[in-house]
């Protein structure tokens, strides 16, 4: 059993967590509609209030183009990611 104070730390490094989703902001994925993406993944972060636990941020072309749009998070790549899988992504990746 561990004790109150490794609990603690446990849960503290468990919610302290902090995530990096990247969205490639090349022409291919822009194209395929990652504004709209950009903007749900934007709500997603607010409406769960993570927005302090991730930094989220646009990347130079993840040379994935005819995969796209594309996401990484923490240093996966996610491919054909839309509107409508965001959700399924971000609670796989970050819950």
């Amino acid at each position: 059993m561990l004790s109150a104070a490794a609990r603690f730390s446990l849960y503290y490094s468990v919610m302290a967590r902090t995530y990096k989703i990247e969205v490639c902001l090349g022409s291919s994925c822009f194209s395929r509609g990652n504004r709209d993406l950009i903007k749900s993944i934007k709500d997603y972060l607010r409406k769960r209030h993570l927005e302090e636990r991730v930094n989220f941020r646009g990347a130079r072309c993840l040379d994935r183009c005819s995969s796209g749009p594309v996401i990484m998070i923490d240093g996966d790549i996610i491919e054909d990611v839309s509107v409508s899988n965001i959700e399924k992504i971000l609670d796989t990746h970050l819950m």
